[in-house]
């Protein structure tokens, strides 16, 4: 699976179902986990996920979130872009595009990337996502 480049819903991303080069581009620890994004709510069920009857709505509805649950981190959100590529897969693992804590920088990102998907707007470096720790009877902000 190649690696993708785009502006994600929360920032500029590298999108892939390959974890091996995401860690590679990184240069990240591999114990450090990625966020999986689905492209809506329905994939995340035919992937496994489980959602406690109380947080479906939340997770559905919510924009810009990410998801622990159980030491697995997830996101919903929707592809904006009119790529065919991201409309028909289901789901990617996704993160920041930059070297580990590091700033974004364009040219480091193009040459890491297999697939650059941009629109009219260009790709711009913006907040990231917040992240919320959930259970069936906790919810808890982290960021």
């Amino acid at each position: 699976m190649p690696v993708i480049l785009t502006q994600t819903d929360t920032t500029v991303g590298f999108l892939s179902q390959n974890t091996q080069k995401l860690y590679e581009i990184k240069s990240r620890p591999q114990t450090k986990p990625f966020i999986k994004v689905y492209k809506d709510f329905k994939s995340f069920k035919q992937d496994g996920g489980r959602v406690s009857k109380g947080r479906k709505n939340l997770v559905r509805r919510s924009k810009k979130t990410t998801f622990i649950i159980n030491n697995f981190s997830f996101r919903v959100a929707h592809p904006h872009l009119d790529s065919q590529i991201l409309r028909e897969t289901p789901w990617f693992y996704s993160t920041s595009a930059n070297k580990s804590a590091e700033r974004f920088n364009r040219d480091f990102c193009e040459s890491k990337a297999d697939i650059i998907v941009e629109d009219i707007n260009s790709l711009v470096e913006k907040d990231s996502s917040s992240l919320i720790k959930i259970n069936s009877t906790k919810r808890r902000k982290l960021r």
